[in-house]
């Protein structure tokens, strides 16, 4: 069977994330806040009509940093350590056939910005730049699902403690006074204290000094001591797509 017209993207989502690395491994972990932007063919506030009486959306959207890396059959999955296979239908992995994900979104308004109609949301696991393909409302009557069982993903992740340098302290505190910008260190304490390094390296002594993109910024960072230390923040080279 194949399909006799192309999927095209409805929208773009405007998120902190600038780079894989760091990004949630599920929505909802960290109460950041972005946008959809509907793109030029959909931008019109009639698409989005009666959405706003709806606290949660349902993202569909693609994996475009990955489609020309492909796909196998099985996958390590980090739940796992990174040491067992699963299939990868049994899993949530970025590597898949079609190259399709899903998240589920908090809604707080629509709004329009340099005349494109926007959605805000938080609690998106999604890079900057990615292609939404379908938006959808959440029905909880219907999409919350009692007693349901979730396999190795039953329970939240784990969190470790993030600590800051007197130094990336003051930097945060700077920066976050610039006009428009978000409050920085909750940002930072939530993306950080989800662990983002690869799952075998959580078990092993690690000395080396990380770097997670957010916003326009390089946050640096390494563990010590079972904590995430942050140590300083500077502008970063990556910028919104």
């Amino acid at each position: 069977m194949s399909f006799t017209s192309q999927i095209q993207a409805v929208a773009y989502c405007r998120t902190p994330y600038k780079q894989k690395f760091g990004i949630p491994r599920q929505p909802g972990l960290v109460e950041a806040r972005g946008y959809v932007e509907l793109a030029r063919e959909f931008n019109h506030i009639d698409a989005v009509r009666g959405l706003e009486q709806y606290s949660h959306l349902w993202l569909l959207f693609c994996f475009h940093e990955n489609l020309a890396q492909g796909w196998k059959t099985t996958v390590r999955p980090p739940r796992l350590g990174g040491n067992e296979k699963m299939g990868v239908f049994a899993t949530r992995s970025t590597f898949r056939p079609n190259g399709i994900g899903q998240s589920v979104v908090k809604l707080h308004g629509i709004v329009k910005h340099k005349g494109k109609v926007c959605l805000e949301i938080s609690g998106m696991d999604l890079l900057d730049g990615t292609p939404i393909v379908d938006i959808k409302p959440y029905i909880p009557f219907s999409d919350a699902i009692d007693g349901a069982v979730g396999g190795i993903a039953q329970e939240a992740p784990e969190l470790i403690e993030v600590e800051f340098s007197q130094q990336a302290l003051t930097q945060t505190a700077k920066y976050s006074m610039r006009e428009h910008s978000p409050d920085l260190e909750p940002l930072i304490r939530a993306v950080l204290a989800q662990d983002p390094r690869p799952a075998y390296k959580k078990a092993k002594e690690d000395p080396k000094l990380y770097q997670v993109a957010l916003y326009d910024l390089d946050i640096f960072w390494k563990m010590q001591d079972g904590k995430a230390q942050v140590l300083e923040l500077v502008p970063g080279k990556i910028q919104s797509q």
